[in-house]
């Protein structure tokens, strides 16, 4: 099955959607199992695109409204795939008066995706955050799991260059 979503068509496997069963099948007639399924769906497909929200709706009688209101009310959830190299952006206060917001959208730039994108290559995703916790490193940026402190502008391509092949 792939179907566009946005940049990246859906790219899920018959093993995928077996596991998926099993999770909804082990949850059925159970109150409020949808919060328990959703979350093991996005550990199975990385996110929850349309076509997984579907397969639980028709599985679990439950409507694709209700399944998309708790999926976009909860920040646990994605709806977007998430790239090879997660960059987070931190917006809070301290970060963005020191220049984070045009660090973000030189980012969007380079890389040509929006909040919460993809690129088409699948490498990089990028998102924005508030707070991280660092503030005495402010503007902060990460990759992944790595914290890049006290940049500018100047530093979005070096950065970016690190993740490269």
């Amino acid at each position: 099955m792939q179907k566009r979503i946005g940049k990246l068509p859906f790219k899920g496997t018959p093993e995928q959607e077996k596991q998926l069963l099993q999770v909804i099948e082990s949850h059925k007639g159970q109150q409020g199992a949808l919060m328990p399924v959703l979350q093991e769906a996005q550990e199975i497909y990385g996110y929850l695109p349309l076509e997984v929200q579907q397969i639980i709706s028709e599985n679990m009688g439950v409507p694709m409204e209700e399944i998309y209101g708790v999926a976009t009310f909860y920040s646990q959830f994605s709806l977007s795939p998430k790239g090879q190299y997660k960059i987070s952006v931190c917006l809070g206060t301290a970060c963005y008066v020191k220049g984070s917001g045009k660090i973000y959208e030189k980012l969007s730039q380079r890389l040509g995706i929006g909040a919460d994108e993809c690129t088409p290559d699948g490498k990089f995703s990028l998102e924005a955050c508030r707070c991280i916790g660092a503030c005495g490193l402010a503007p902060v940026l990460t990759v992944n799991d790595e914290v890049y402190g006290r940049l500018t502008e100047d530093d979005v391509d070096s950065i970016l260059a690190k993740y490269q092949d």
